[in-house]
């Protein structure tokens, strides 16, 4: 039923690679209407035709765009874009795949979240839904976010999308090979060298 759109999504999102098996069932729910995982996730995916947070220069002025500083910074976002797979609005700003090619392929993706200022969060988990409940279970009303994730994984189970572990400490927290700050800041450097300011 829902198969064009996914494969949209999979095309502008994910540059045609297969959706993971849990952002299907989320995205299915929310086109869907459904409430219930958006209620225990907070997130929001993006729909067709929004722009990608990396490449959205609107709100800056005219000014601002011919400005060559951020002329740079911007070239330099919009290389990290080919990397930096972001799926929904959520978390601290938005969240989505680290997809560098240098990552190793025998492993899930590597999880990130971009805040509104442009730094990079690593998400500990083998999947966007472990990753965003271990970060969603310091908003809990249970205090200690090891019980409160754990309550997460068991409500997310019997929504029909169980985690890989409802133990905290057992997530997967795999380091990054190419690390997100790291690479924008050469990136940032490279694009000053190559235009004369450095």
């Amino acid at each position: 039923m829902y198969d064009e759109r996914l494969a949209e999504f999979s095309r502008e999102r994910l540059d045609g690679r297969p959706i993971p098996d849990d952002l299907r069932v989320l995205l299915v729910a929310q086109w869907e209407g459904r409430t219930d995982f958006t209620r225990l996730l907070d997130l929001d995916f993006f729909e067709a035709g929004e722009v990608h947070p990396l490449l959205d220069t609107s709100y800056l002025s005219e000014k601002e765009l011919a400005d060559p500083e951020l002329q740079a910074i911007n070239a330099a976002t919009a290389e990290m874009a080919t990397y930096v797979k972001l799926v929904a609005k959520g978390g601290k700003g938005w969240i989505g795949y680290w997809l560098h090619p240098d990552e190793p392929a025998d492993r899930p993706w590597h999880l990130t979240e971009l805040d509104t200022e442009f730094t990079f969060w690593s998400l500990g988990g083998l999947t966007l839904t472990e990753g965003v409940a271990a970060e969603r279970a310091s908003y809990q009303d249970e205090p200690d976010e090891r019980i409160a994730f754990t309550q997460l994984a068991a409500e997310l189970a019997d929504l029909g999308l169980p985690l890989s572990t409802q133990d905290y400490d057992a997530l997967d927290d795999t380091a990054y090979k190419v690390v997100p700050e790291e690479l924008m800041e050469e990136l940032i450097e490279a694009e000053r060298a190559r235009r004369g300011l450095r």
